[in-house]
């Protein structure tokens, strides 16, 4: 989807609910509204979007340059230098009465208040839901963006016999796959987790000085972000020699859980069905309280976004939406395992855009 022709839908979301206007600062939505990944400062840099006017760029003059260079050139830009006031420039070219601003989710507090304090009797409110239904169902060409990112990332997996092996660090392993994921082509890495043995059953567990050992599951969880802007986010589980029997019953009962909740993505299913497709096999093998967080969430310009696979969550799942399932097994002191695919949903049924083995890989 053309940039301008985003920028259009949010601007009529707006006027659907009486916003005037619509301010973007640096962060994802910026990117996904101009192709300007602007570097968040205390200078102001603001998309202003008019629901019943054409958007302007408002950026630091030393910063015209980088916004030029980027498809955020196609836009008007207004620059500011460093004596002036760039709220009163934003607020110059408004136009009429605003009653209604709605301000980017990212926005710093310093910023929101000075356009609180500027406009008192103008009413804020968050932007993030005029752009999250958007955001959510991607287009053929952040589908193929997604897919090149699913496959970069499944080609780091697949070196892990590499790096991965007793009497290494989980931080040395993870300087290693660092490395391969730039490798991969991958612009930027925005996380590895390298968690062995008894770490296993921390799920954001940041990788230590802990030796890898024989008989260890590992679970390794990777991501970055493609020079398209878009995310990667895949996680698979190794076994270092022969796993213990127990580590081995709960793989098998969470590659169930994964391959239920895969096989139940279509359109018009809620996304809370997902998870409880995954959650139901987990809990009829005894093992419901080793289960503990959400079993997916959406993926694009950021790796966490809408729509999130969690109950309670009864948003229909329609075609283009893209997001993660990985269902988890942690066991306390023991050991831990989890199985993550990025799956699109199809006009039918959904696409796995993560290929790799989902069976327990033996080094």
């Amino acid at each position: 989807m053309a940039l301008a022709a985003r920028r259009r839908r949010v601007q009529e979301a707006a006027a659907a609910v009486d916003v005037d206007v619509v301010l973007v600062t640096p962060g994802p939505d910026l990117r996904y509204l101009t192709g300007y990944d602007a570097i968040p400062l205390e200078r102001l840099t603001c998309l202003i979007l008019p629901a019943d006017a054409e958007p302007l760029l408002v950026v630091p003059e030393l910063e015209r340059p980088a916004a030029e260079a980027t498809p955020a050139a196609e836009l008007e830009i207004l620059t500011w230098s460093e004596t002036d006031d760039p709220v009163a420039l934003c607020l110059s070219r408004l136009g009429g009465e605003v009653t209604r601003m709605a301000v980017d989710d990212r926005m710093w507090a310093e910023k929101v208040l000075r356009f609180r304090d500027a406009l008192p009797g103008t009413a804020q409110v968050a932007a993030g839901h005029l752009l999250t239904e958007q955001r959510m169902r991607k287009d053929a060409a952040e589908v193929e963006h997604l897919a090149l990112a699913g496959a970069a990332i499944d080609e780091v997996h697949s070196r892990m016999g590499e790096w991965l092996r007793p009497g290494r660090t989980e931080h040395e392993v993870s300087v290693a796959i660092e490395r391969g994921v730039l490798a991969s082509g991958h612009q930027r890495v925005d996380f590895v987790i390298v968690a062995s043995g008894p770490n296993g059953a921390s799920p954001h567990h940041a990788p230590s000085r802990r030796i890898i050992a024989p008989g260890d599951t590992v679970v390794v969880d990777i991501g970055g972000t493609m020079p398209s802007g878009y995310c990667s986010d895949s996680t698979r589980t190794y076994a270092i020699g022969q796993p213990s029997a127990a580590a081995q019953v709960q793989y098998d009962v969470l590659q169930r859980a994964q391959q239920e909740a895969v096989e139940s993505v279509r359109p018009g299913v809620t996304a809370e069905s997902v998870d409880a497709a995954a959650r139901d096999v987990i809990d009829d093998a005894g093992m419901g309280h080793l289960f503990v967080h959400r079993t997916g969430h959406g993926i694009g310009v950021e790796t966490h976004e809408h729509p999130y696979i969690v109950s309670g969550n009864t948003q229909v799942l329609g075609q283009g939406m893209v997001f993660s399932v990985e269902p988890g097994i942690y066991d306390p002191g023991r050991q831990g395992a989890r199985i993550e695919d990025i799956v699109v949903v199809t006009e039918s049924g959904s696409r796995r855009l993560n290929n790799r083995p989902h069976e327990l890989v033996v080094l």
